[in-house]
């Protein structure tokens, strides 16, 4: 059985790892628990999905869709690994690197990392980030001997957007260091044409993988496609624990069409329209009693604290709404919630819920 997170971060009553903000939403509440970017599939996107249905008889090549991922991120197509979405990519991480000695977790992230080197067997330790301090990361606070370090960016569920530069000095020789940038494609900045803070690009940093996901912004998350971008030797690892055909010939044409550089463009501009969703939202909730928001929020989501959210919590379901819970984090407790940024209408109108709640 695997065994207990060691370090001190290790609590008695551990978070369940296994929560994820599907099992918040049900059918007739709002949806702010989940992350997925809701709207119709653009025809350049669905009309490939659609016809890759046609060729269901073949065994799915994943060449061109790898060249295409390659092309976009300036790398050769050798350090590209397609996934059935992100949370394979972890898993396949967890399981090649069996001879890790301390891996290291930067928490509150995604618990997905974490679980995955628990079921491969892997002892894990915890750096928890401080609320206090906006959940900024320091580097000096992992451990020297650590030869895997995984950290998301921007950081679910924290919102957090850390510098590039910051998460770069984690990276050394002997070390395998993974960013998690799922939502990067959702992160946006002025008079920054691309993602700002991504490392997808980087290839002189040594042990450097990054998770990539294509589900969040194109509502793919029931398709399962995502990929590792690094080092061609280290990916073959990973490689090597993949099974074969892991990733439907449907989901490698969507990996196809949303690696063109129109839908790169269309992607750009979605983040910024979010971006400034984001702010309303935030704004909002800056307005509410009782209500803090965390740190700077840069990606699809806001962590909010506030006390007794527990109880917010189900009220609002009451009312009609789904958040995440936050206590399923490594490093938050009971008095966390994530909410999804929406439009501007379903803001308000869950602001008023809350406000009302809040009040009571």
């Amino acid at each position: 059985m695997p065994a207990a997170p060691t370090g001190s971060a290790a609590a008695l009553d551990e978070p369940d790892l296994g929560h994820h903000g599907d099992a918040e939403a049900a059918p007739g509440l709002v949806d702010l628990a989940v992350n997925v970017r809701r709207a119709p599939m653009p025809d350049w996107l669905a009309d490939p999905v659609v016809a890759a249905l046609g060729d269901l008889a073949a065994y799915p090549d994943p060449a061109p869709a790898r060249a295409a991922v390659a092309h976009r991120h300036g790398r050769p197509p050798e350090e590209v690994l397609l996934t059935a979405g992100a949370a394979e990519g972890f898993v396949l991480i967890a399981r090649a690197l069996s001879g890790v000695r301390h891996p290291v977790v930067v928490h509150p992230q995604f618990t997905e990392p974490e679980a995955a080197l628990r079921a491969a067997g892997h002892r894990v330790d915890r750096v928890l980030l401080d609320p206090a301090d906006g959940f900024r990361l320091d580097p000096a606070r992992v451990p020297d001997d650590a030869d895997l370090v995984m950290i998301g960016n921007p950081t679910n569920p924290t919102s957090v957007l850390h510098p590039a530069d910051t998460i770069a000095a984690l990276a050394r020789p002997g070390r395998v260091l993974v960013v998690d940038e799922a939502f990067a494609d959702t992160t946006a900045a002025p008079g920054v044409d691309g993602e700002p803070e991504s490392l997808a690009a980087r290839r002189d940093l040594p042990g450097l993988v990054v998770v990539r996901s294509l589900t969040k912004t194109w509502g793919l998350a029931g398709l399962r496609i995502g990929y590792l971008l690094g080092d061609a030797a280290l990916l073959a690892w990973f490689a090597a624990a993949q099974p074969l055909w892991a990733v439907s010939t449907p989901a490698l044409a969507a990996a196809t069409a949303c690696a063109a550089p129109a839908a790169v463009a269309a992607e750009r501009a979605i983040a910024a329209e979010l971006a400034a969703d984001r702010d309303h939202l935030v704004a909002r909730l800056s307005g509410l009693p009782r209500v803090r928001v965390a740190g700077r929020p840069a990606a699809a989501f806001v962590l909010i604290h506030v006390a007794g959210a527990a109880e917010v919590r189900e009220r609002l379901r009451a009312h009609g709404w789904a958040v995440r819970r936050g206590d399923t984090f490594p490093g938050l407790g009971p008095d966390w919630l994530r909410i999804a940024v929406r439009d501007r209408g379903t803001t308000d109108a869950f602001i008023e819920t809350l406000a009302r709640i809040l009040e009571a």
